[in-house]
């Protein structure tokens, strides 16, 4: 009796252990901490760390709305990195690759910075020339925003809040926005827009995080299958500002409509590929407008790790990192090299407030723009 009370004893003992590995290694209490992250013009900058049941960690600080980290598991369980980032807060202040921020107040480009609403004339910098772009010399990627913690429901929820006023960046308007970052026990990063104005202006929010779902070791997405839910897209002059078509993209390498590499047509004898060294160019979403539908599916082979990409937006911006050229070091001092992560940015299209046939991004008073963006991560 007493050797099967022993041997009892010691396989509860053993099988405790077991799961309470498992319980650490694949599984956590949901909920959100934050600590110090550096100082930004005599202010604190704080990091905050969301995370969900299964584990899954999103790192984003109160500067530029930045994700400095999202560790999501592959195939076998393992958690690591899909985005690039930099070891401290210096890095994102002295980035201008808009690495992992919040773009605004007009994410892309607008043609020689020019725009008018209602008849009155604007100028912007020209901070990309000969164009505007991400809301100028120092977009929202440069500010620092009022941060509010939260759970609903046991979610864990990063409120940031930012005022833009009258005449930052050459803006009209009193522009007082919010974006709400919750980590869903769906494994999603889920980033609601909301933003208001006095005086009509213009309103074009996006994230900006580079992928790459092979992990912080990775070098390339090229191997990356991409799938996107577009069947038209926005060709560019030399400028990157679009022409005014929407071309179909049936029959050439900006079909994406069935999952293909990333890298199958990037080299391809197309002059808009060779315009922007690869792909960065506008898709335009299917579906309508408002509802939150499917834009992508990204998937990697090695790791079996999958992003799908969902947006109440039109258009979304693939930008396969081509200037990214290794000049610029990163998290645990890997250099950002040529192609080594991908950004989907949703939007309205690129210069839009010279084109009257495109969406609309005029904000006015007694309106609001709301926009609902969800990267949905798993494995296979």
């Amino acid at each position: 009796m007493k050797k099967v009370t022993i041997f009892n004893t010691i396989h509860f003992v053993f099988t405790a252990l077991v799961l309470a590995m498992a319980t650490t290694a694949f599984g956590s209490e949901p909920g959100i901490t934050s600590a110090p992250y550096g100082e930004f013009e005599g202010q604190p900058v704080t990091r905050f760390t969301l995370t969900n049941e299964h584990g899954m960690v999103a790192e984003i600080i109160d500067y530029g709305g930045i994700v400095v980290s999202l560790k999501t598991p592959d195939r076998d369980g393992n958690m690591d990195d899909v985005v690039l980032g930099y070891d401290d807060f210096s890095g994102y202040e002295n980035d201008k690759s808009y690495m992992g921020a919040v773009a605004g107040r007009y994410a892309n480009r607008i043609a020689k910075g020019k725009f008018s609403i209602d008849g009155q004339r604007f100028q912007l910098a020209t901070n990309n020339s000969p164009n505007h772009l991400h809301g100028g010399v120092r977009g929202f990627d440069k500010r620092l925003w009022k941060s509010t913690v939260a759970t609903p429901n046991e979610h864990p929820q990063l409120k940031l809040e930012y005022l833009s006023a009258d005449g930052e960046e050459g803006y009209p308007g009193n522009l007082q926005v919010t974006m709400t970052y919750t980590l869903t026990e769906k494994n999603e990063l889920k980033i609601e827009y909301r933003a208001t104005t006095d005086k009509p202006t213009l309103c074009n929010l996006t994230h900006h995080s580079y992928w790459n779902l092979g992990g912080s070791a990775s070098k390339s997405i090229l191997d990356h299958q991409l799938q996107f839910y577009c069947d038209k897209f926005t060709p560019v002059d030399e400028t990157s500002i679009p022409t005014g078509e929407l071309q179909a993209v049936k029959g050439t390498p900006f079909d994406f409509t069935a999952a293909k590499s990333i890298g199958q047509h990037i080299e391809a004898d197309d002059p808009q590929l060779k315009l922007g060294r690869g792909y960065d160019h506008n898709f335009v979403i299917t579906g309508e407008a408002g509802t939150l539908r499917a834009v992508a599916r990204v998937s990697e082979e090695k790791t079996g790790r999958v992003m799908e990409l969902l947006t109440t937006d039109v258009g979304v911006q693939f930008y396969t990192g081509n200037f990214l050229d290794g000049t610029v070091t990163g998290r645990n001092g890997q250099p950002f090299a040529h192609r080594s992560a991908i950004c989907l940015e949703c939007q309205r299209f690129p210069d839009s407030p010279n084109r009257a046939d495109f969406p609309s991004a005029v904000l006015r008073p007694g309106e609001v723009y709301e926009k609902t963006t969800v990267y949905r991560f798993s494995a296979q």
